[in-house]
Order: structure tokens, then C-alpha cells, then sequence
């Protein structure tokens, strides 16, 4: 989105926050970041996606020195039986994550930083997903749907990939890759208007 009325500029070019942002009533710029998402050895999950939140932020920051407006950055991460659970890298890794996710319950932890000069806050949303257990030809078939590809944890909660899931405890849409309600609070903190401020409809 390029909106020259915008209220933040977004380090994120995922679809999924974009929408989200979106129907929040949020008006956004998407600007790129320059972060390598590599966690650090021995690195804690929670400290890993708030980091790379945080990081994601201040690069754009640093990138665009002269912008006036608070910079967002999100990140999402999927964590079972201990292991960080990124974007799969081919078929072979897809299967492998859902295998591990099949008949278990793991973790979905989403950070969002906000950025305005030297200030920083963030929140941490975490949540508990619960997978049914998935047959090798199932895992296979949602292989080949395409929609693992490009997916933390190789799978799609807003999509296919919600027939998988069987308890979920905490925010979906934090799971979908932007917390609604701690984003909303975030933003208030830093006058970011959203669709319910004061003014926003007539």
C-alpha cells in the first residue's frame, strides 16, 4: 500500500499484515528491511522474534533517516518439541516440520516493535496451537497445494492449513502474523490512528 496520508510506515511486505493493518483501518506505508533472520547462538524463541521485530524496524529507520512517521516491524515464529520452526526451504523441510507439528501442540510467538526516533516499544503475542495427527499422504497433498511455501512452520492457519488445527489457545491473528489487539494498544501508545480513533468515521 502507498498512502501519502499514511500513519506508519510497515517493514513488512507480507500480505497477511498488510490485510490485517488494513481492516484495523490503519493507513500504511510499506517500506523494506535489510535483517538477516538468523537467530544467535542460544538465543531464547521469545528473544529471537522480538529482536528481529525490533531489528526490522530500526533498519528501515536507518534506511530512511529523514521520515517522520513511526515504523513498524513484525515477526513470526512457530516453535515445537523446542525447535524454531522457519520457512521451509523445500519439499523435503515442509514435510519434516509437519510431521513434527502432527498429533502435537507447539507455540506461534509474534512480536511487533514501533519505532519513532530514538523511541522503541514492542509486545509479544503467544499462542497454543494444537495439530491433529496428519498422514504422510496428507502432509504430502498440502505440500502440493502450494501453500506451505513462504509459511513459518510451513503451514497456514487462515488457509488450508486450518483443517489441521484442533485447539488454539490465545490470538489467531497473531498466529495468522499480526496480533490485533496488542498491535491496537501499540499503536494508541504512539498516536497511530486506527478505524475506531476519534475522528476516523463520520
Amino acid at each position: 500500500m502507498s498512502d501519502r496520508f499514511a500513519s506508519l510506515l510497515l517493514a513488512s511486505a507480507s500480505p497477511r499484515r498488510h490485510e490485517i493493518l488494513t481492516g484495523m483501518g490503519i493507513r500504511f506505508q510499506v517500506a523494506e528491511h535489510t535483517v538477516d533472520e538468523v537467530a544467535l547462538p542460544g538465543e531464547a524463541p521469545v528473544d529471537f522474534v522480538q529482536r528481529l521485530a525490533r531489528e526490522k524496524a530500526q533498519s528501515v529507520q536507518a534506511l530512511q533517516p529523514d521520515n517522520p512517521l513511526p515504523v513498524m516491524g513484525a515477526d513470526t515464529i512457530v516453535v515445537c518439541e523446542g525447535q524454531i520452526l522457519g520457512k521451509p526451504v523445500d519439499r523435503d523441510d515442509a514435510l519434516r516440520m509437519l510431521a513434527l507439528l502432527s498429533g502435537r501442540r507447539h507455540q506461534v510467538h509474534t512480536a511487533v516493535a514501533l519505532c519513532l526516533r530514538a523511541r522503541c516499544e514492542g509486545v509479544l503475542s503467544s499462542t497454543e496451537v494444537g495439530f491433529k495427527p496428519l498422514s504422510e499422504a496428507e502432509r504430502i497433498r498440502y505440500w502440493e497445494s502450494g501453500e506451505p511455501q513462504g509459511k513459518a512452520g510451513a503451514y497456514a492457519i487462515q488457509g488450508l492449513g486450518g483443517m489441521f488445527v484442533n485447539a488454539l489457545s490465545g490470538s489467531y491473528s497473531g498466529v495468522v502474523g499480526l496480533p490485533v489487539f496488542e498491535t491496537a494498544e501499540l499503536c494508541a501508545r504512539f498516536g497511530v490512528r486506527t478505524g475506531l480513533s476519534e475522528g476516523a468515521r463520520s
